[in-house]
């Protein structure tokens, strides 16, 4: 895949179009207040993951609606008896679940908690899910896929009930008392990346403990340049739907607003390390660019990018995981 948006030297100045809600904030206010009237319900159950340097947990709280949502809470086999230890929440990306009960252990064999959210109504891709999205608009028209589902209104968005699952999320790993709730460090791939963003945001001044972030490849970035420009899927849902629904683009717009990284993320105070890869066909770099130029509620609030330029929506892998890793160790010890 070659180059095929702006020049680096553009992309590194390169500010969304889009325009932030005015009311953005009292809508998430009103949103997480409501989610707060359920119980979260953490419960965690031990479960034989076969291996022996890591102990899993299956893990069930309450998340939007008080709808149950699953996870995994792995943790070093070997740990200090009474330690508290940093934890990693980490999002799957688009039609990716939690997966099995060993198929991703990555942040435990680095010592810390590693929790993985299931996500609601995927789980169907790659990687295997089990949480239902019991929602009533789930049910109504919409493009193949999950980005144009409940898109009528900001309420019955679906990334509203997957935002809130996600701030549960935190909250169901600080429960944990073999977790730090003073030390949370989001992370995720694409869509992963992009709900890193959005729970960063909604944290500030709502959750304590959030302190990092690593959005990787972050998708459900500046929507409007996105669904414009994006030449592989899934942004493409959203034009797939709008190529029949003529009369409603600024419509979706209004809605996707609310749910927009560029917008969410700005509010947020952790420190980030994003990625970005120059030939991404999924997630084009002009909206990685637009996020993290936007990022920061503050001009102190620290953060950093890794620029992969002959990569596609891969990004770095495996080399951007060491620089992961030295950024939380880093970030723990500073």
């Amino acid at each position: 895949m070659p180059l095929s948006d702006y020049p680096l030297e553009q992309l590194r100045d390169y500010t969304s179009a889009a325009s932030r809600p005015a009311d953005i904030d009292g809508f998430w206010d009103a949103t997480i207040a409501a989610v707060r009237a359920f119980p979260l319900n953490a419960r965690f159950t031990p479960v034989d993951n076969h291996l022996t340097v890591i102990d899993t947990l299956d893990v069930s709280f309450s998340g939007a609606d008080g709808a149950p949502i699953k996870g995994w809470l792995h943790l070093p086999a070997h740990r200090a008896p009474e330690a508290r230890l940093p934890v990693v929440v980490h999002y799957a990306g688009y039609s990716g679940g939690r997966g099995l009960v060993n198929q991703d252990t990555r942040w435990a064999q680095a010592g810390y908690a590693h929790f993985i959210m299931d996500t609601r109504g995927q789980g169907y891709g790659g990687i295997s899910g089990e949480t239902a999205d019991p929602h009533p608009s789930a049910g109504e028209v919409a493009y193949a896929g999950l980005m144009t589902r409940g898109i009528r209104s900001k309420e019955s968005y679906y990334y509203r009930r997957l935002y809130v699952d996600a701030f549960r999320a935190v909250q169901a790993a600080q429960a944990h008392p073999e977790v730090d709730a003073s030390r949370v460090v989001l992370a995720g791939v694409s869509q992963g990346g992009g709900i890193t963003l959005a729970v960063a945001g909604l944290a500030a001044g709502r959750l304590d403990g959030v302190i990092g972030a690593l959005p990787d490849v972050p998708f459900l970035q500046d929507f409007p340049r996105a669904i414009d420009i994006a030449p592989r899927g899934p942004y493409q849902e959203i034009a797939g739907f709008l190529n029949r629904h003529r009369d409603r683009y600024e419509q979706v717009l209004q809605v996707l607003n609310y749910f927009d990284g560029v917008h969410l993320g700005r509010a947020a105070t952790a420190r980030a390390l994003f990625s970005v890869a120059l030939m991404d066909d999924i997630c084009p770099p002009s909206t990685v660019f637009a996020s993290y130029n936007a990022y920061g509620s503050e001009a102190a609030t620290r953060k950093e990018l890794e620029i992969y330029r002959f990569n596609n929506h891969e990004g770095g892998q495996e080399y951007h995981w060491i620089k992961q890793l030295e950024f939380v160790a880093e970030l723990l010890t500073g």
